[in-house]
This record gives structure tokens, C-alpha cells and sequence, in this order.
């Protein structure tokens, strides 16, 4: 057996889907779109089975995308949930049959309150069709299941089409990046838009020598400070050049090298800082990045060292 031809014609099926769904787009849509734009409180979704799953990933993406949403599971609603519905509330309701036990028995009683009800179904005769103020139809050829039973096809398409719903709230509502990342602190986009320098700079227990020290002083202070590098300052605490690990290994090179040589004879001079804790971490990334270093001094306007942030931190915290 093909399994590879098999996979290929599921993703056919379904692609051939969602084209076709493409083409069948009505004003259904905008009129969708308005009514969840002029609601004033929580774009309610509702399904059974597959549907339920759906509208479950459909409310987690509008409530990531600007539409406050929640998912309300048609069984929970008739045991005490349906006081979770509001009055200015919109209610989108999916069944691909439009017969759903479970999410027919509700329907009356969303209708009771007067609440808008979009439904999304095929069949828009059907119970979850009548009841409903506006449907978006689901409708497709096959499904990608070889018995054209499974829900396949139909689940990719309401899928897209809340999708699609989402996407075009997003842009009524000129949605954007930093709208996005604050509703994702934790994500990767919400740590590059708001996690700053002075959030993740080591600030105590500096390696700091002064710039009068011996190179023995710096080995000793880049050991024990685990940072791969010594800081030195003049005498009134302004950063004047660094001493590194690569720095004493080019020192061992010189034939005329001692221990107690001066530490500015071989240390990197006037070394590259900001004065800016306030950067965003993920634009200091790309500064360590393009100098090719592994660590950033961070100091204020006068030049005196008030941090260090090192290239493994921002790594860790996931900066990127």
C-alpha cells in the first residue's frame, strides 16, 4: 500500500475544499463580520463533537486576536452555562448537519434572550439554519475519508472559515504585532515587542577591576566572575576597556608576557556599550550578533558600568 499517495490525495481533497469554498464566498461574511464587530460583549462559541473541537481552536484565536471569545460546550450550557450568555453577547453556533442533538436543544433559549446567533452549517434548513439570524454555509464535494463518513474535508473547512473570520476582524480592527504580543508575554513575539535590557542585565557581583590592576588581577577576577570577561574602570568608575578569555590567550603569545604586566596593555580599549538599558532585549541580541561579541556592557550617560548582558542570557530566555 502507497501510504505516500494515500497522504497526497487527503491534501488534494481537502485543498480542492477549500478553493472551492474560496470561489462560494457571499455577502454572508460581511454581514458575519458586522454583527461580531457591533457586539459589545463576548463572541460566544457552541458545537458537539468535531465542531465542538472546532469552535473550541475558533474561540481561542478570536480571544488571541482582538474578538474577547470563550467556547461553551452545548451540554454544559443546558446544566447551568447558558447564564454565561449575555445579552450583548454574539453567539456562533457549528454543526455540519445543523441537527445536533445537544446544540439544537439550546437554541430556543439563546433565542429567548434575544442574542444574535450566526450559525455555520450545510444545510441552512436545517434546525441550527432556522434558528439562526445569519448562516454561513459549510459545504463540501467529499469528505477526504475513504468511506466519505469521517469528518474530514468539513472540519478543514469550518476550520478555514473561522480562520477567515478571524483574519478579517483582525483587519476591521487594524490588529497588529504589539496588539498581538500582549496578549503573548510568554510567547516568542511578546518577548522580542516587550522584554527589555535592564529585565534580564546581571547587575550584582560584577567582575570589576580597576584599570591600575595587574593581568593576574583580571585572570583571577574573570574566574571568579564566570562571565568569560573582566570589566575595568577608571577611578571614577567609568568602563575603559574589557579584558576577555581570548584577550589573556593572545597575551600568553608574547614572548615578553608576564603576570604582571598592566592589564591595558592587553586589554580591548574603549569596548563597545550602550547607555539604553530601556533597548529591547531581541535589538540587543542583533548588536551582540553583528559585533560578533558575546558580551554588552551596559552603563549610563556618563559612561559608569551599571550592568552586563551576556549573549547566553538572552539565549536561554529564549530572545530571538
Amino acid at each position: 500500500m502507497n501510504y505516500k499517495t494515500i497522504a497526497q490525495e487527503t491534501l488534494q481533497i481537502e485543498a480542492d475544499t477549500l478553493r472551492e469554498a474560496a470561489k462560494k464566498i457571499g455577502n454572508e461574511f460581511d454581514k458575519a463580520v458586522e454583527i461580531i464587530l457591533n457586539c459589545k460583549g463576548k463572541l460566544v462559541v457552541s458545537g458537539v463533537g468535531k465542531s465542538g473541537l472546532i469552535g473550541a481552536k475558533m474561540a481561542a484565536t478570536f480571544a488571541s486576536t482582538g474578538t474577547p471569545s470563550f467556547f461553551l460546550h452545548p451540554t454544559e450550557a443546558l446544566h447551568g452555562d447558558l447564564g454565561m450568555i449575555g445579552k450583548e453577547d454574539v453567539v456562533l453556533a457549528i454543526s455540519y448537519s445543523g441537527e445536533s442533538e445537544e446544540l439544537s436543544s439550546i437554541l430556543p433559549h439563546i433565542k429567548r434572550f434575544g442574542t444574535p446567533l450566526i450559525g455555520m452549517t450545510r444545510n441552512e434548513h436545517s434546525t441550527l439554519g432556522e434558528y439562526s439570524d445569519l448562516v454561513i454555509k459549510v459545504e463540501v464535494e467529499r469528505e477526504a475519508c475513504p468511506l466519505n463518513i469521517a469528518p474530514t474535508s468539513s472540519t478543514t473547512l469550518t476550520l478555514a472559515l473561522g480562520d477567515a473570520l478571524a483574519v478579517c476582524l483582525m483587519k476591521a480592527r487594524d490588529f497588529q504585532k504589539s496588539d498581538f504580543a500582549s496578549f503573548h508575554p510568554g510567547g516568542a513575539l511578546g518577548k522580542k515587542l516587550f522584554v527589555k535590557v535592564k529585565n534580564l542585565m546581571q547587575t550584582e557581583n560584577l567582575p570589576i577591576i580597576n584599570q591600575d590592576a595587574k593581568v593576574k588581577d583580571a585572570i583571577l577576577t574573570i574566574s571568579e566572575g564566570r562571565l568569560g570577561t573582566a570589566l575595568i574602570n577608571d577611578e571614577k568608575g567609568k568602563l575603559v576597556a574589557l579584558m576577555s578569555d581570548g584577550d589573556v590567550r593572545r597575551a600568553l603569545l608574547s614572548e615578553a608576557f608576564s603576570l604582571d604586566d598592566p592589564v591595558l596593555k592587553y586589554a580591548t580599549k574603549n569596548p563597545l556599550s550602550i547607555d539604553d538599558a530601556e533597548m529591547l532585549a531581541s535589538d540587543a541580541l542583533v548588536l551582540i550578533e553583528d559585533k560578533k561579541i558575546q558580551l554588552l556592557v551596559i552603563t549610563d550617560t556618563d559612561k559608569k558600568i551599571q550592568g552586563v548582558l551576556h549573549i547566553h542570557t538572552l539565549i536561554e530566555k529564549g530572545i530571538s
